[in-house]
């Protein structure tokens, strides 16, 4: 089975998370932000993986330290839950539609960070959730996952259908991506030799 369990505590955070590669779906998450809950639920269902959030955090401020720091956790699960990462797929990608929106993502787990999102939503906040925090999560997961992630709103104008379709296109694109090639199930994926 791969997977990992982090525990992360800071002055404005305090995190434990597990999470299971090889899961069905299966997820209980409390960061005390519904709308983050909803979007971590919608990823883990998509993905596949198992996965347990807690957080405990500065949440009177706002949702910025608990956004990030869930996403930097979540990214730390994901690199260590993949090991020496013999066998992936190592690409995934999906397009994904939500009602009027529609979503690009690509991903390489490529050991390499970066991140290309672009999102044109209207709404500056879904319920007490800021927009602009999506960039902030999915930054933190890829520098700590070491993947490249491309996430492109190729249609849409509901911040909310726009928020998730790119939650769910994620899970399903990392799905694809760490399934295991039973025909390469033994080699790394990358004519380097190493990821």
């Amino acid at each position: 089975m791969r997977e990992a369990e982090f525990k992360r505590k800071t002055k404005e955070t305090d995190i434990e998370m597990s999470l299971q590669l090889d899961g069905c779906g299966a997820s209980t998450v409390d960061t005390g932000c519904g709308f983050l809950d909803h979007m971590l639920t919608l990823f883990a269902k998509y993905a596949r993986v198992n996965l347990t959030v807690k957080c405990k955090g500065d949440v009177e401020v706002d949702y910025h330290h608990t956004t990030e720091d869930v996403g930097i956790v979540l990214g730390d699960c994901i690199k260590k839950a993949l090991g020496d990462m013999k066998g992936i797929c190592r690409y995934g990608s999906t397009l994904l539609p939500m009602d009027e929106a529609l979503v690009l993502t690509a991903i390489d787990i490529s050991g390499r960070s970066y991140l290309k999102l672009t999102l044109n939503m209207r709404a500056k906040k879904v319920g007490d959730f800021d927009t602009e925090l999506v960039e902030e999560f999915f930054m933190a997961l890829v520098r700590r996952a070491g993947i490249t992630l491309h996430i492109k709103q190729l249609d849409g104008k509901n911040s909310h259908h726009i928020i998730e379709a790119a939650f769910k296109s994620f899970g399903l694109a990392l799905r694809g991506a760490i399934a295991i090639d039973s025909s390469f199930k033994d080699d790394i994926p990358s004519t380097k030799g190493v990821l």
